[in-house]
């Protein structure tokens, strides 16, 4: 089956998924196609921002990119409701699946980040660029694992492996769950003492799907 073919069994695949719960039954294929759909779109913590003034509104935006390649893309850009047009974090990640209930989220930088501020918005985002043009984070990927229970995917980075000079901090965390509805986001920086220098303190980012 070519790739264009594959995608579009896979994309049918979660339109026949969310008419029904999903279970442990569902095939790897079924799974990292809901997944792909939840993680897609526009997410901000508004709700969460004015319930709790400790936490920022930030706006989450994901959308695919480089559909034709024979793995799967998502740009990420975050940014301060005050600030839309200078995000403080763009990304790619690298979706893939490594059993029916089990995936990995691999995380990506590139060069020039900030000229291409708001290409989520664009029909083809980041298509001057290639996956040849980024550059992994090392021992940053995320894995996430589904639960029946919840229907959702929830994990995180592996302990102390995402190095991290931020603020003098030694290394970072990532934990991350993905609802139909929601993504909820922690990330943390440790120095060599294991003592928090940045991210939230409470718990993790609530950001609700528009």
């Amino acid at each position: 089956m070519n790739t264009s073919l594959s995608r579009i069994a896979v994309f049918s695949a979660f339109s026949a998924l969310a008419l029904m719960p999903i279970t442990s039954q569902a095939t790897e294929q079924d799974k990292q196609a809901l997944l792909l759909e939840w993680m897609q779109g526009h997410f901000d913590s508004e709700q969460q921002s004015i319930s709790d003034k400790d936490f920022f509104n930030i706006h989450l935006n994901m959308v695919q990119i480089w559909p034709e390649d024979k793995s799967t893309w998502l740009y990420v850009e975050q940014a301060a409701a005050t600030h839309l047009d200078k995000p403080y974090r763009q990304r790619v990640y690298e979706v893939t699946a490594l059993s029916a209930t089990e995936f990995a989220s691999k995380v990506y930088t590139f060069e020039n980040d900030k000229s291409f501020a708001g290409v989520y918005k664009d029909d083809a985002p980041l298509s001057e660029l290639t996956p040849k043009d980024l550059t992994e984070k090392s021992g940053c990927t995320v894995l996430l694992t589904w639960s029946d229970k919840s229907q959702s995917f929830a994990g995180s980075t592996d302990e102390k492996s995402c190095l991290s000079k931020l603020r003098g901090a030694s290394y970072a965390t990532s934990e991350v769950t993905v609802t139909k509805d929601s993504i909820v986001s922690w990330d943390r920086g440790y120095d060599s003492n294991d003592k928090q220098v940045w991210g939230a303190e409470k718990a993790g980012y609530i950001f609700l799907k528009e």
